[in-house]
């Protein structure tokens, strides 16, 4: 006895044989193109890294040939650029422990500095201009001074 097939598991066989109608057709498709040749199968990596059909002898004829005059063998100078020192604001101070830190009034950075790069009357609430060293735990701020002064 039969069970009886409900709308769904009709439209599942159906998608099931179109499925299948579809891979034989492929399948015939490509028994129809033939088989590729060993040559069309290869494929070269060009100058840049991307996969290619063109043969690099090919390539080759079509790059343009380099005067050995026309090559420049220097490295150009590096200028040195002037920064323009930071302003900013003696965020937090501890006169004991020998350490503060500056909240750059630009970007809201805090930057950590030590007393050796302070000047001795530094107080928290002071506006100061400072230079920035990268350091093994970060950016410090060094060579600070206090906005008002002219140094």
């Amino acid at each position: 006895m039969a069970g009886s097939q409900s709308f769904g598991k009709r439209e599942n066989e159906k998608k099931k044989q179109a499925k299948r109608l579809e891979k034989q057709r492929s399948k015939e498709a490509r028994r129809a193109e033939g088989t590729s040749s060993f040559e069309e199968m290869i494929a070269w990596v060009d100058e840049h890294g991307n996969l290619t059909d063109v043969p690099p002898e090919e390539r080759a004829r079509k790059a343009q040939e380099v005067k050995l005059e026309d090559i420049v063998i220097s490295t150009p100078k590096k200028t040195e650029v002037e920064e323009a020192p930071l302003r900013g604001r003696v965020e937090y101070f501890n006169a004991s422990k020998g350490y503060g830190f500056i909240k750059d009034l630009a970007t809201t950075e805090k930057y950590f500095f030590h007393i050796t790069a302070a000047p001795a009357e530094i107080a928290e609430g002071r506006t100061v201009t400072f230079e920035l060293e990268r350091s093994a735990r970060g950016m410090n701020a060094t060579h600070i001074v206090f906005a008002d002064q002219k140094n």
